[in-house]
């Protein structure tokens, strides 16, 4: 007899007990005491991470000013981007479009894309990670930030150049890396 799955579950075996050492995570993206980065120009905050969600997921709530957004690049986990304010250029193996608020976009394991917000104002959206291990390459690259709307400095030649082999020395890691565009 074989097995029916709904998704990647078996649905013929019983649910497993809860876990009491979760916790439920209820955070508002400009609370005090969360983990914020600036990163590719923009401004991340960290709502769940992977030590919450026991691996699963981690959700990062990303602030875009104008001209921010990471180069072309594609990773080893399935991405979610859900728009709360703006739009921004998204492109998808090669192909762009331009995502507004309300919209939300699935960028598949693996697959090459990037983002940039090319309009004069910020853009805001919610990232998914699944699973999760993004926020840990984002520690690694990012530098500490002060609230959720904080501006990054403006880097220059040298700080893009260590930023470039940091990326290139831990995209293996991570199962990360930078493509052409």
């Amino acid at each position: 007899m074989t097995s029916s799955k709904i998704g990647a579950f078996p649905c013929d075996l019983p649910l497993p007990p809860d876990d009491p050492a979760r916790a439920l995570v209820h955070v508002h993206a400009d609370d005090d005491g969360l983990e914020r980065l600036h990163l590719a120009g923009d401004t991340y905050t960290f709502l769940v991470t992977g030590a919450q969600s026991d691996g699963r997921f981690c959700l990062i709530d990303m602030h875009v000013p104008a001209g921010g957004g990471p180069k072309p690049h594609r990773h080893q986990f399935d991405e979610l981007f859900y728009m709360l304010d703006g739009e921004l250029e998204l492109t998808f193996r090669g192909e762009t479009k331009t995502v507004r608020s309300g919209e939300t976009v699935n960028v598949p394991a693996n697959a090459p894309h990037a983002f940039v917000n090319a309009s004069d104002k910020p853009a805001r959206m919610l990232c998914l990670c699944a699973p999760a291990g993004q926020e840990e390459f984002f520690r690694e690259m990012g530098t500490p930030a002060g609230s959720r709307t904080e501006p990054a400095s403006e880097p220059d030649p040298d700080m893009m150049n260590a930023f470039a082999e940091k990326a290139r020395r831990l995209g293996p890691v991570y199962r990360s890396e930078f493509v052409d565009s």
